[in-house]
């Protein structure tokens, strides 16, 4: 199976301007492609009698090299791969918007997720050195995968670090579970319960950074647009942001390969992660604390490790249910945070109770 391989670059001054010309390249390609595509939409709109073709990326890339290539000699000082992949990445992303898969792409802005996407001549050499066509020799900081020839890689950039990231064919191993099943309720105020009991909750990093971030925003709120001082408060902001994704990355990691080690057959719910996005009082922490890349994370390492994923549907009322008679509490309120069933005179923590139904209805539905 296929895994992404990513990993920091050691750079100097020199490889660090070179890698921002090549972001700076293939953002332009990419604007100056979705300039022209939306000119096409607008056309085709007003004039139903006479439409253009709708440019492939082929044709986008035909198109930036006769018009704005050979008016910008700049472009010619980077890697061709930059602006081509950037102009396909462009026509994928409205082809998933035809589809109705996501939204119309938008105009990229400097500074926010540059990245930039080469192939050729790409060899890894000795242990933490990668050459890469027109950059040269760069340096990373964890040992490369040996024995391996990746055909493309990604370059990417977060706060003022650079990454450089490829796809790596691995094979799954089968390691021995010491359980065997169990149910994983998500939540707010504890981030995972399972059903033997086990509370997983968010790093106490997660709220003093969060709270770090809001103050040092609100003593800069005046800085004018464009100032060094502004520039500079923009930089420590992204820094502690980069700190927070790393401390979020860090213990979903751990918890999914954790969960997919253990246990052979591990239950979880499918949230309505977009939805619960709207609504005002939880939608920053459901943003926080990652519900998505949980469940992503847990999908390929049970690939990996030989366990199995079972889903259950968003609409199981898995809350209101009690786990052993199957009672159903109709007036269940999000602040009620013991479960009590009046047939069983019985109470239960909310979300063990809801983990416990996870489980059973994961394994029916998996046997």
């Amino acid at each position: 199976m296929l895994l992404g391989f990513k990993t920091e670059l050691r750079l100097n001054n020199e490889q660090r301007i070179v890698l921002a010309k090549h972001a700076g390249t293939a953002r332009h390609a990419y604007n100056q492609g979705l300039a022209l595509t939306k000119q096409v939409l607008d056309w085709n709109t007003t004039h139903p009698e006479d439409k253009i073709k709708f440019p492939t990326a082929i044709d986008l890339h035909k198109w930036y090299v006769a018009s704005i290539k050979s008016a910008n000699p700049w472009i010619y000082e980077v890697s061709k791969c930059a602006g081509q992949y950037a102009l396909k990445a462009l026509r994928d992303g409205w082809d998933r918007c035809f589809k109705k898969i996501s939204k119309p792409p938008k105009f990229k802005k400097k500074g926010q997720r540059d990245a930039f996407r080469l192939d050729g001549t790409i060899k890894i050499l000795g242990v933490n050195h990668l050459q890469l066509p027109v950059i040269g020799v760069l340096r990373t900081f964890e040992n490369l995968p040996q024995s391996f020839k990746p055909k493309s890689v990604t370059i990417s950039r977060q706060s003022d670090k650079w990454f450089v990231s490829f796809n790596l064919e691995v094979e799954p191993t089968q390691t021995e579970k010491t359980n065997l099943s169990v149910g994983v309720d998500l939540g707010v105020k504890h981030f995972a319960t399972l059903s033997n009991g086990q509370v997983f909750d968010v790093p106490a990093l997660y709220k003093r950074l969060k709270v770090k971030i809001a103050k040092l925003q609100y003593v800069n709120r005046h800085k004018v647009i464009g100032s060094q001082g502004y520039k500079d408060f923009q930089a420590k902001v992204a820094r502690l942001h980069y700190r927070l994704f790393c401390a979020r990355k860090d213990f979903l990691n751990k918890l999914t390969t954790y969960l997919a080690k253990t246990f052979q057959v591990v239950c979880i719910e499918n949230l309505n992660v977009s939805g619960m996005l709207k609504f005002g009082r939880l939608a920053g922490a459901v943003a926080m604390l990652g519900f998505y890349e949980f469940r992503r994370q847990l999908a390929y390492k049970c690939k990996l490790y030989g366990s199995r994923l079972s889903v259950i549907g968003r609409w199981e009322p898995s809350s209101k249910l009690h786990h052993k008679c199957g009672w159903k509490h109709e007036t269940l309120k999000l602040s009620d945070r013991i479960f009590y069933c009046p047939e069983c005179d019985e109470s239960i923590d909310r979300d063990l109770n809801a983990s416990l139904n996870i489980e059973r209805i994961g394994l029916s539905l998996s046997s």
